[in-house]
């Protein structure tokens, strides 16, 4: 008998090697990244993916709950924190980041997905043995236990405040956006409870991928060719990929004769296309180009116009981008590397400006979830000032009879009518047109004469424009 057994004592039970689950690793992987780098996540994750595929037998299904463990987890962070917080026994902002990434994957799994209980608490608990070690995949393992005691409403139920007594806190955690977003987001639609809570659901739906068919170099028929692609709601140029559609395999878009672009980009591009001009309509500018989804329709629609697009870009390797989307375009172009507040071409130059400016990019949630979470209200302050001197330079830019077109990827006031009124202000040489009418068919654009588009009403990003003529020299 040996000394343990005389004493009483169980023997130990035999080391077992944490087994590696290539999903969850490559999930929790993609999740540092985004929290380490401040990368996003659908920049992160393909080439991820693509690595998987390479070393195993990584398979679709595998890559498919891959982008779910890390598109649903960033979504619902905020509801997952609150819940996490309500099982732990300190501050959320003591537990080590990456524990707080495998508690929320296991979370998602538990409250978002059809994992079921035991199956997703084991694979949580096996993740942490891989990358957090054994003692804090004991940790791990009773935070998720108390988890797994609920379902998601009966959590929410528990975490979120009456939204009678805090409207604005109870939808931050019911729809998990921050709080000050969801404020900035009620005061851009005008108030009632219904249209707020579409949105901030339709935020955290995972959109279908959009591509564009550039004019005269491909065509939306050759594109629903695709297995199970659909027509796009309001843009001629749009074709909606099957759910989990991977743009790559699409043969259009490896030559460039196609994109990926919101249709909600491809419409600002066609309504400022579209704008009733006085006097010539050959020269065309896009003074924020990268990079390259709007430039690359603006230049074939204006190829088939006989005019001729300028995309001028700040950044180098952006302006880089841009000539690689512009590659093969039927008619002439150029691409610069220029600051817009500063450009080297003479003032009205130009029939049609587009400056789709630098903003915090609340109106694409749905395609980056993880901005909400790293935007903060004074990013506001710190994109103003660029945002009212591109839209100024653009303004110079275009001559007499000219057209502006101020676009954001952002519903938020004060990127949006704030920036127009006051520049406006210092420009009696202009004046705002109505775009309403050069979008027919498109419902709900609001009270006029800017343009805002919403996901959950048009199926878009939250993609803001305003068209301007100037009047006088």
């Amino acid at each position: 008998m040996s000394e343990q057994s005389r004493r009483g004592r169980k023997p130990a039970k035999p080391y077992r090697r944490p087994q590696k689950d290539p999903v969850r690793i490559l999930a929790f992987e993609a999740l540092r990244a985004v929290d380490e780098r401040d990368a996003y996540a659908n920049l992160v994750l393909p080439p991820l993916l693509r690595k998987a595929r390479e070393k195993s037998d990584f398979d679709a299904r595998d890559a498919a709950l891959a982008t779910e463990l890390v598109y649903g987890t960033l979504r619902r962070q905020g509801t997952y924190d609150a819940v996490i917080a309500a099982c732990v026994d300190r501050p959320l902002r003591e537990v080590d980041p990456p524990v707080l990434d495998v508690l929320s994957l296991g979370a998602h799994q538990l409250l978002g997905t059809r994992i079921p209980t035991h199956a997703a608490v084991s694979a949580t608990v096996e993740l942490a043995r891989v990358v957090l070690g054994d003692g804090r995949a004991k940790f791990v393992n009773a935070v998720l236990r108390k988890v797994a005691q609920d379902d998601l409403d009966g959590w929410i139920g528990k975490v979120a405040p009456p939204y009678d007594e805090d409207p604005e806190d109870h939808l931050a955690v019911v729809h998990s956006h921050p709080r000050w977003v969801v404020s900035a987001l009620w005061d851009s639609l005008g108030g009632g409870r219904a249209g707020i809570e579409e949105l901030l659901a339709a935020d955290n739906e995972r959109p279908r991928v959009t591509l564009v068919a550039r004019p005269g170099r491909a065509t939306t028929e050759e594109l629903l060719r695709e297995e199970a692609a659909e027509a796009g709601h309001w843009s001629p140029y749009a074709v909606r990929l099957a759910e989990g559609g991977e743009p790559g395999a699409v043969e259009a878009v490896r030559e460039g004769r196609a994109g990926v672009q919101d249709e909600g980009s491809q419409l600002v591009a066609l309504a400022l296309a579209n704008a009733p001009l006085e006097g010539p309509d050959t020269k065309w500018l896009d003074g924020c180009a990268g990079p390259g989804g709007k430039a690359a329709l603006l230049a074939a629609l204006a190829a088939e116009r006989g005019a001729v697009l300028l995309a001028s870009e700040k950044q180098p390797h952006r302006a880089g981008l841009v000539a690689k989307a512009l590659a093969g375009n039927p008619g002439p172009y150029q691409v610069v590397a220029a600051d817009g507040t500063r450009p080297p071409w003479r003032s009205g130059s130009f029939d049609r400006v587009l400056v789709d400016v630098p903003c915090t990019g609340l109106g694409a949630l749905r395609r980056r979830p993880e901005a909400r979470w790293r935007r903060r209200p004074e990013d506001l302050d710190n994109f103003a000032p660029l945002q009212r001197a591109l839209l100024r330079t653009a303004l110079d830019s275009v001559r007499v009879g000219g057209v502006v077109g101020y676009a954001t990827c952002s519903p938020h006031l004060a990127e949006t009518r704030a920036v127009v009124a006051d520049v406006l202000k210092q420009h009696p040489d202009a004046e705002l047109l109505d775009a309403r009418p050069l979008l027919p068919g498109v419902p709900a654009l609001g009270e006029g004469p800017d343009i805002q588009l919403w996901p959950h009403l048009h199926g878009t990003d939250a993609m803001y424009l305003a068209l301007i003529r100037r009047t006088a020299g």
